[in-house]
């Protein structure tokens, strides 16, 4: 058995390998381009990646695959048509960031309304040392607290960012992109409402055909203007360049971007261009705790498993 992993890199931290040892042989790749994939895996048994666009063009002459584990839980990156009409098996990892991302969700939020980018950078130019007494009150922030937070996708992920914003009092309401996920915790509304209701609006479904460009500059001025917008879904379901006009002509308060359209972002991306604090953006680490690292490898390898004793766990096709 013959174990390929694409692009370790692309995960940003390292992750713990070991365990795929008792398979077979193992090829780690820190990074491949999607052209030279085929090349690596003429033999290959089984892929693992995280990011390359796998399809008919790079697997073709792969005579060997028979099963393909996504390091992840969206899987847009791959032909999984292609590979169910070649009998070649796809697994994900569901879940297993949940934690992590609605972690880092709340913490893309509390920069944002607390404004802790200005209020730093007011303490290192020394302007906090010329405020009245022990105050320098530069921009309000507001509570949780009986605010309503609005969820797009309520999958683990989402579920998971709706109890932390009920303990801190939001009125949690979601939009199910697809209208399969339910919870009768929480109402359901729909799309229209959810814009104009929300005073933190946040992503967390895959990008499909349901998502893609769900959010454009029409749905933005539909939002209220003290809104806030967090995108930890996937990139193209919120139009970046639609958010950049939104943030500089203040139709919104602010957004947080954990994903992008193209990772990394073009450097002709607009929001690179704003020079604002209501714009926080980190390079696609939500998923990426340390105890998420763990269960993600540790899934993988459950993954493999299950295929070779020919169960279907987490099986796509």
């Amino acid at each position: 058995m013959k174990i390929v992993f694409l692009d370790m890199k692309t995960l940003g931290f390292p992750v713990d390998v070991s365990g795929l040892y008792r398979f077979g042989q193992v090829e780690l790749y820190d990074y491949l381009s999607d052209e030279d994939v085929a090349g690596a895996i003429e033999d290959a048994d089984i892929l693992i990646t995280n990011q390359n666009k796998l399809n008919e063009s790079n697997l073709k002459d792969a005579k060997a695959l028979k099963l393909i584990c996504q390091s992840g839980t969206g899987y847009n990156n791959l032909d999984v048509e292609y590979c169910g009409r070649k009998g070649i098996a796809v697994a994900n990892v569901p879940s297993y960031a949940a934690n992590s991302v609605a972690q880092h969700t709340f913490a893309m939020l509390f920069y944002l309304i607390s404004h802790s980018g200005y209020y730093v950078n007011e303490r290192k130019q020394g302007d906090f040392s010329k405020g009245f007494g022990t105050l320098h009150l530069g921009k309000e922030f507001f509570e949780l607290e009986g605010k309503t937070w609005g969820i797009i996708g309520f999958g683990e992920i989402g579920k998971k960012v709706a109890q932390y914003a009920q303990g801190f009092g939001c009125e949690v309401i979601y939009y199910s992109t697809t209208g399969m996920n339910g919870n009768d915790a929480f109402p359901r509304v729909d799309f229209e409402e959810i814009l104009q209701r929300a005073d933190i609006l946040s992503i967390h479904a895959p990008l499909n055909d349901h998502t893609r460009d769900l959010i454009g500059i029409k749905e933005l001025k539909r939002m209220k203007k003290t809104a806030y917008l967090l995108n930890l879904g996937r990139g193209g379901i919120l139009c970046e360049k639609a958010l950049a006009t939104a943030l500089s002509e203040e139709i919104i308060a602010g957004a947080g971007l954990d994903v992008f359209e193209d990772e990394p972002p073009k450097e002709d991306n607009p929001l690179l261009r704003i020079e604002t604090d209501n714009l926080y953006m980190t390079p696609h680490i939500g998923y990426a705790s340390k105890e998420a690292r763990i269960r993600l490898m540790e899934t993988i390898c459950s993954n493999i498993s299950s295929f070779l004793e020919q169960k279907e766990q987490n099986r796509i096709v």
